[in-house]
Parts: C-alpha cells; sequence; structure tokens
C-alpha cells in the first residue's frame, strides 16, 4: 500500500471535524468507554460512503445539484441540532452523573449520522481513492475495499486516541464547572461552524 495514501488518510482523518468533535465529546463528558464507542460509530458512518462509491452513488451526488443540496441540507441542519444540544444543560458535555447513561446503541447511532449526513465524504471517496487505483488494476473494487478499509482503520486509531486523550483529561474537567461552561460553548461554537462551512459547500 503506498506511503502517500496513507499519509493522506491520516491527515484527513487527523483533521478537526465532526466525528472528532463527537468523539472529544463523548471521552471529556463519559469517559474512555464512550470515546471508544464513539470513535467506532464515527468510523462505522464512513461505511454508506464507501458503498456509495463503489456502486456510483457518489457520481450521482457530484452529478446531481438537487441530490447534493438534500443530503448537504440535512447534514447542515443535524450539526445545528448538535449545536443547541451541547448548549443545553443536559446536552453534549456534562458533569453531572448520568441517572439513565446512554446506551452503546444510541451513541454509536449518534456518531453514524455525523458521518453520514456529510455528501463531501462520498465526494472524498469518489475523488480520492481512484488516484490509488491504477488503470491496469485487475480488480479494483477489490483494491478499493481494501484502500478504504485501511482508510476506517486509521480513522479509528486517530479518534481513538482523540477520545482516549480527553477521557484522561475528564477528572480535571469535571471538577470545574467554569472549564466545563467554556467547552461546552466552544463544542457548540465548532458544530455550528462546521454546519455554516457544510451549507456554503458546492460541488
Amino acid at each position: 500500500m503506498r506511503l502517500e495514501f496513507l499519509l493522506t488518510s491520516l491527515v484527513v482523518a487527523a483533521s478537526p471535524g465532526t466525528g472528532v468533535l463527537v468523539t472529544l465529546g463523548a471521552g471529556l463528558s463519559r469517559g474512555a468507554r464512550a470515546a471508544l464507542v464513539a470513535a467506532f460509530g464515527c468510523t462505522l458512518g464512513i461505511v454508506p460512503h464507501m458503498a456509495a462509491a463503489a456502486t456510483g452513488l457518489a457520481a450521482l451526488l457530484h452529478a446531481s445539484a438537487i441530490a447534493f443540496a438534500a443530503l448537504k441540507y440535512a447534514g447542515v441542519a443535524y450539526l445545528l441540532f448538535m449545536a443547541v444540544a451541547t448548549l443545553r444543560d443536559g446536552g453534549g458535555l456534562s458533569a453531572a452523573p448520568e441517572t439513565a447513561p446512554r446506551r452503546d446503541r444510541d451513541v454509536v447511532l449518534s456518531a453514524v449520522l455525523v458521518n453520514l449526513l456529510n455528501p463531501k465524504l462520498s465526494i472524498f471517496f469518489l475523488a480520492f481513492l481512484p488516484q490509488f487505483i491504477g488503470a491496469a488494476e485487475p480488480a479494483p473494487l477489490a483494491r478499493m475495499l481494501e484502500l478504504s478499509l485501511a482508510f476506517m482503520a486509521i480513522t479509528f486509531a486517530v479518534f481513538a486516541l482523540y477520545g482516549l486523550l480527553a477521557a484522561g483529561a475528564k477528572r480535571r474537567v469535571a471538577a470545574s464547572p467554569a472549564i466545563l461552561a467554556w467547552l461546552r460553548r466552544g463544542f457548540a461554537a465548532a458544530f455550528l461552524g462546521l454546519g455554516l462551512r457544510l451549507a456554503a459547500t458546492e460541488r
């Protein structure tokens, strides 16, 4: 597997985005286990985009302004919802013990939605992966699957590292309501900014 692909995948995965924010928030508020579950969910959210690229749906998103806009604005709406939920007392980041801890299934579903409603991921798979599949490749779909799985493994490793580092700071954050309040505002602003950036993106 080419070093350029691995390095580019690492840069893409490590760049701040919604997946990173969700994993950091899980680690800060609910600890290492929640962070790993969130990292898994965000990584799982890549699968539909991988499938879309393999079946040609990503090309449809790239060609159809209506299809792209529909998915884009659904993603924008969800990011704005995340921003509002993070600002609420019971949302995103909270130092208070949970009376009804979130089930792993709910954490995974929320994390999957974050990546699922991002049309740029499908375009990424459509534009990025083919560059590493030669024209003479005897089994292009198998090669694409191999590269996609490598990208997912890198994504999970990076997100898990972010989440575990955040979980390590959980006790200090929980002991300071002021830090928690500023983090909540910062995360809400980040979700809002990502939503606005997604709204401004073109095909």
